[in-house]
């Protein structure tokens, strides 16, 4: 069994892992430039957009944690050369999350309204909010469904086919909502908002149907559900519920700097909306070295490598320091730029340009981050990562949050905390990793 961790082979999965990882932020992206150029209430529009992407997110991140759950533990297997005795686990995880996912819908399609009223949403945006809603969270399933499945796929060290899904559900993604948001003269009626919600839950759709055609052709990974459910199904349940947990605690971070924005009024939550869309587009890029981290550091565990294990750490720091900063740079270069394509409203821009700094110069520090948040799920330890958010969650963004406020810093307050969150959530990872693999080597 191969234990590479080349720079060429950590690139050959860091890179399919990139492009696969965005696809969720840029539906989202593109929902937020198309619908903040519309004739009619773009402001209104692009905000409710950011209010609505800002709650399914927290759904996303809550309950895709599958993924994760699914990697970790199928790399384990790789890495000990036993996937056989795992096969049938990433079917049952799939079925537990897409049936939570089905009761979630039921539970909060009817109370659209009174969620979004939470983010102070109110008057037109809270309107553009819940009909955006009601038709962008038909996607979920599918969603959820197309993330576990590229859990499978990099618990068995491929990110190639994920890849290939998300590029094909963007793309769509992208044509439709060019066609219907804005209509087509003489054939179709612009959809506006709405439309931009359709060709979302489409795209969606699409990539599910692409997800279950290529782990059935390409993989020893059945999708049929069979039971009893898989010894490892426990383990699997434990890491979900720490990863809920974690989860519930990042999305108090978002609920908090999105109702916090809305409140300052709506072109500051059109500004946030950009920003924080932004700033999700440079999490994902950073996340192909996280996801590279991911699928390694289970398989090297699994195989109880742990010089490598410290060998890979060492290296994915320098690379995701570079990224980081290169991300930045390149965010500098095009800083006007950048908030053109998303909005023309002076008011807005302006607010924009003040705070979109504090996202670039978050870019290395997220890197971090991110990359040993990757590592700690390949490794299982879902426990430690629950901990450390919930310190960097309640003991240092909601405090500084509501300091900064008091200080009138607005926009500024939100993105200085979420900075000093950053930190607070890497360097307790990457100390801990060392107290654990340093004695073993």
């Amino acid at each position: 069994m191969s234990l590479d961790i080349s720079f060429k082979h950590i690139n050959k999965l860091a890179i399919p892992a990139l492009i696969s990882g965005i696809s969720e932020p840029l539906l989202s992206l593109t929902d937020a430039a198309i619908v903040g150029n519309m004739a009619i209430n773009s402001t209104e529009s692009l905000a409710a957009v950011g209010i609505v992407s800002t709650f399914l997110s927290m759904l996303i991140w809550v309950l895709g944690q599958t993924r994760s759950a699914i990697s970790s533990i199928v790399s384990q297997y790789v890495g000990a050369n036993k996937i056989d005795q795992i096969k049938n686990l990433p079917a049952q995880a799939i079925f537990i999350i897409t049936s939570i996912s089905i009761l979630i819908i039921l539970f909060t399609y009817p109370f659209a309204r009174s969620i979004f009223k939470l983010y102070n949403a109110s008057d037109l945006i809270l309107d553009y909010s819940v009909i955006y809603y009601k038709i962008r969270v038909f996607g979920f399933p599918f969603t959820l469904f197309t993330i576990g499945v590229f859990g499978a796929f990099r618990g068995l060290q491929n990110t190639y086919y994920p890849m290939i899904i998300a590029i094909l559900g963007a793309v769509i993604n992208v044509v439709l909502d060019v066609v219907l948001v804005y209509g087509i003269e003489g054939m179709l009626e612009p959809m506006n908002i709405e439309g931009a919600a359709y060709a979302s839950v489409f795209s969606q759709f699409m990539m599910a149907l692409c997800s279950a055609y290529f782990i059935l052709k390409k993989t020893i990974i059945p999708l049929k559900i069979n039971f009893p459910f898989n010894q490892e199904i426990k383990r699997f349940i434990f890491m979900i519920l720490n990863l809920f947990v974690r989860t519930i605690a990042l999305n108090v971070t978002l609920y908090f700097a999105s109702a916090f924005a809305t409140s300052y009024g709506s072109e500051y939550i059109a500004a946030y909306t950009i920003a924080i869309n932004l700033w999700f587009l440079g999490a994902f890029i950073i996340d192909g070295y996280a996801s590279a981290g991911n699928i390694l550091s289970g398989k090297l565990y699994g195989a109880k490598s742990y010089h490598l294990l410290i060998k890979l750490s060492n290296q994915l720091i320098k690379y995701g320091i570079v990224i980081g900063a290169v991300t930045a740079c390149i965010g500098a270069l095009f800083y006007f730029p950048l908030g053109r394509i998303f909005t023309s409203d002076p008011n807005v821009l302006s607010v924009f340009y003040e705070v979109f700094w504090v996202v670039l110069l978050m870019q290395p520090f997220c890197a971090l981050a991110f990359i040993f948040d990757g590592i700690f799920k390949g490794l299982g330890k879902m426990k430690y990562l629950r901990n450390v958010l919930l310190f960097a969650t309640f003991l240092v963004f909601v405090p500084i949050l509501f300091w900064l406020d008091s200080l009138d810093f607005k926009l500024y307050a939100i993105f200085i905390a979420l900075t000093i969150w950053i930190i607070a959530r890497g360097i307790p990872l990457i100390i801990k990793f060392r107290q654990l693999f340093l004695p073993l080597v």
